[in-house]
């Protein structure tokens, strides 16, 4: 049995606010799910993060009070969560003074989603994302699958589905595939597990149990388990790396920033040596590295 963990990154809304739409899925076998959850853990522990999500976005943004309590980077780790949590107080209450507004309840919220991170410096949150990067691009065992849409080259009217539709049909065809050789030597099975969201949990079920009906437009679905699992990201950690893996993706194709994707690209499924877990969709010429894996191998 192997576990594909599936996240995104960036809107599938067309334009949204985000140049692409990334789908990741990163596979396991379940027998070593175990030994991935402890090799995070033991990670996380060093940063003091005890069970705290990773969510790549919210730890690698700029905490504008670090920058203004003073020596903040000189401070213990309970000193510097004293210090932010005393400046995030007074800022929210300066804001609800002001009255009710879209800034204190946005502000509300970004702290309330980066709470957990505070004792860190920017730069330790930076080390720490990116050695979370490295164990997983260390994992030989596991696989990448993504699609990355370039959403300026999308034609709805060209596509049975819409942006993210399109997009879990592209991982789960290539998981299937996965699934499909590596049951050449023993019967093998995958289940996806994917951050719980009502809206898309309802849209990817029905799109599963259409695509074990009749197969995708690029294979039958022989090996996967129809329905998909849909669990809390801040308590599922292989979600929590699926979510990093997207954000890899589309920092790199939106930003050129590759410091992040290096790490986790080693893990992009690769048949004779030609990446085929991953593809960027777009119609322009393209020599990144994801299309050049493409078509060099």
């Amino acid at each position: 049995m192997y576990l594909c963990y599936i996240d995104e990154s960036g809107v599938s809304q067309i334009p949204g606010n985000s140049s692409h739409f990334i789908l990741a899925g990163i596979v396991i076998p379940i027998w070593l799910w175990k030994d991935c959850e402890r090799r995070i853990q033991v990670i996380k522990q060093r940063y003091s993060l005890g069970d705290a999500e990773i969510h790549t976005a919210w730890l690698l943004r700029d905490y504008r009070e670090q920058r203004e309590i003073p020596n903040f980077a000189s401070l213990d780790y309970s000193r510097r969560r004293t210090e932010a949590t005393r400046s995030r107080n007074a800022t929210l209450l300066r804001l609800q003074r002001q009255g009710p507004s879209k800034v204190h309840k946005q502000t509300k919220k970004n702290f309330k989603q980066t709470e957990a991170y505070v004792h860190l410096t920017r730069t330790e949150r930076r080390d720490f994302v990116r050695a979370v990067a490295r164990s997983v691009g260390g994992w030989g065992f596991a696989r990448l699958f993504a699609e990355c849409l370039d959403k300026l080259h999308f034609d709805p009217a060209r596509h049975p589905y819409s942006v993210d539709g399109v997009a879990f049909e592209q991982v789960v065809s290539r998981f299937e595939q996965f699934l499909s050789a590596a049951a050449a030597s023993q019967q093998n099975y995958g289940i996806l597990i994917h951050d719980n969201n009502q809206t898309v949990a309802k849209k990817h079920t029905e799109l599963m149990r259409s695509f074990y009906r009749q197969g995708t437009l690029w294979t039958k679905i022989d090996h996967i388990i129809e329905t998909p699992l849909f669990v809390d990201s801040e308590l599922t950690g292989m979600v929590q790396i699926a979510d990093l893996c997207a954000y890899a993706l589309r920092r790199f194709l939106e930003n050129g920033e590759t410091d992040l994707f290096d790490a986790i690209f080693q893990r992009a499924d690769r048949r004779d040596g030609v990446v085929v877990g991953v593809r960027h969709f777009t119609k322009q010429p393209c020599s990144c590295k994801i299309c050049d894996a493409h078509i060099r191998g």
